[in-house]
């Protein structure tokens, strides 16, 4: 029987831990990235006050915790601690990252740091009696990651992909922005498109004070022969890079589209792909935001 109140949230908590030079900190990093809260090298005891403490909160729900062969009892604490906090009905899962010795033995020297058990130089040994001191620990391991071919991209990827199978994570947040080229193109737009080649709204005098978001703009713009042409195009292209993006690790991804002062064609075009990513995609972002960055110039 669980001595935890029913009326308590759970707790998800991802113990991350494994080989130093594995990508311990690599993964915490993403795990902060998509909502955890994270602490690194807590002992065994002050885990348990920190989940006490949050278990009536009702706020953080996802916590991970990183530990090492250096965190203070850890070994001799680890087996009660998680036996403590399955008792108490938290999900309690221990990620393990792991790699062959060699490629440890390499990151260490690019890496010019020492290991943390090698007070004498010797890395290899150093990473042997690590080796042998984690044995029971990965052993418990709901998952291991070896990361001996793997880059820091790499390893990015295989934890997002992890922590999307075993719970919701933030999904990326697209901004889609319009913009005006003589007011300069965004500095952080990952895609640009240039719509300075369409019928320009500005030189017809019944639209020239209006702006893309105004009916008369918009259907002059969409009606083009050319404005389709692009669509038929530059749908497709994003429907094509929002996962890739997102694949990639990416928490943010803006598209920019400009033309020259940024109150008309971009206006619109930003406008129609808004509408278009909300209403045609079987998996439309929700995490969707248009901004007009040069439309009250």
């Amino acid at each position: 029987m669980s001595d935890r109140n029913q009326n308590t949230p759970t707790l998800r908590l991802v113990v991350v831990t494994g080989m130093s030079g594995a990508g311990r900190s690599t993964a915490l990093r993403v795990m902060d990235d998509v909502g955890y809260f994270c602490v690194d090298n807590l002992p065994p005891k002050l885990a348990l006050d920190l989940v006490h403490m949050l278990e009536g909160d009702g706020i953080i729900s996802r916590v991970a915790l990183g530990v090492d062969v250096r965190t203070v009892g850890f070994l001799e604490g680890a087996e009660t601690m998680f036996s403590v906090l399955r008792n108490r009905g938290h999900d309690v899962q221990v990620l393990f990252l792991d790699a062959a010795d060699a490629t440890l033995l390499h990151r260490y020297s690019e890496s010019r740091r020492p290991h943390p058990l090698s007070e004498d130089g010797d890395v290899l040994s150093a990473v042997q009696s690590e080796r042998e001191r984690l044995g029971f620990i990965r052993k418990e391991a709901t998952r291991v990651i070896d990361t001996t071919k793997l880059s820091v991209h790499d390893l990015r990827r295989s934890l997002l992909d992890h922590l999307s199978q075993s719970a919701s994570t933030p999904s990326m947040i697209v901004r889609l922005l319009s913009f005006g080229f003589k007011y300069g193109t965004p500095a952080d737009a990952d895609v640009v498109l240039d719509v300075r080649h369409l019928p320009n709204p500005h030189f017809e005098p019944e639209l020239k004070s209006q702006s893309g978001l105004d009916a008369p703009v918009s259907q002059y713009v969409l009606a083009a022969e050319d404005t389709q042409a692009l669509i038929q195009h530059w749908h497709p292209l994003v429907e094509h890079l929002l996962p890739r993006y997102e694949r990639e690790g990416k928490s943010y991804l803006t598209i920019a589209v400009g033309c020259t002062g940024g109150r008309h064609r971009s206006v619109t075009l930003i406008e129609h792909l808004a509408k278009h990513l909300r209403t045609q995609l079987q998996q439309a972002p929700p995490n969707l935001t248009v901004t007009h960055r040069d439309l009250a110039r």
